[in-house]
């Protein structure tokens, strides 16, 4: 009896996970923000759990992705280092400050961030051909401030953050977009461990979803990846918007 409930639990963390990569794959997204609401909805978890849960297969799936990106040459290791460093010690503080809020605001908060990331989703391709470069006096700088923001963000969301890590890397570094995202995946693994350690320690990790949940998330993200060029970008990107801000707007209204 245990092991059937233990199976049937990586069962449904395997095809939560398989959703969340797949389509985030697809849309160039971390799967978190699709994962979070569907261990909410189909797995019974709070709001806490979620996020907690969510990291711990961002850990693994932003470790292929790196890995991937590496092998053709798109890691730059030095700013992932800076942007490593800075986003350990700030998702655990994102982290410590979701579990403190009550489960209304962090839903509140959750739905205004997946306000924001489908607006940006949309305009993300005009955000991109801006330039702001800074110079070299401010690029360690930059690159501490966008480490700590998301990493931040990241323990508090429960996402890898590299949604708002890109376009800052493209915009003021100059980084060319695939090396920036490469960046950012290996960024995201030491970050996302130590947010998904904080909210371990704090009780807000589903042990019996872990398992399943990395494996579909690895899986997900790479058939999703294989596939993107098959399907019109813009087309999925709208309806991951028009999803997201309904989702969103729901969220923020309970």
């Amino acid at each position: 009896m245990v092991a059937e409930s233990f199976y049937r639990s990586q069962g449904k963390g395997l095809l939560i996970g398989l959703a969340g990569g797949a389509f985030g794959g697809l849309i160039g997204l971390g799967g978190g923000i699709i994962m979070i609401p569907l261990m909410v909805i189909l797995a019974g978890l709070t709001q806490h759990q979620a996020h907690g849960t969510s990291l711990l297969a961002i850990v693994f799936t932003a470790l292929i992705g790196a890995v991937t990106y590496g092998l053709h040459g798109f890691s730059d290791w030095r700013a992932a280092l800076v942007l490593a460093v800075c986003a350990m010690i700030t998702a655990r503080f994102g982290a410590l400050y979701a579990h403190s809020l009550p489960e209304k605001q962090l839903k509140r908060a959750f739905g205004w961030f997946l306000v924001v990331v489908s607006l940006l989703l949309v305009f993300k391709s005009a955000i991109l051909k801006s330039s702001y470069h800074v110079g070299p006096f401010l690029h360690y700088a930059t690159l501490i401030g966008t480490g700590a923001f998301t990493g931040f963000l990241s323990g508090m969301m429960g996402v890898g953050g590299g949604g708002i890590m890109v376009p800052f890397l493209v915009i003021f570094i100059g980084m060319p977009q695939h090396l920036a995202q490469g960046t950012s995946l290996l960024a995201m693994v030491p970050g996302s461990a130590m947010g998904a350690f904080t909210h371990y320690r704090l009780g807000n990790v589903a042990k019996h979803l872990g398992l399943g949940l990395a494996l579909g998330a690895a899986i997900g993200g790479y058939i999703g990846a294989s596939f993107a060029h098959l399907v019109p970008e813009f087309h999925l990107k709208v309806i991951f918007a028009l999803v997201g801000l309904w989702m969103g707007i729901r969220y923020i209204k309970t």
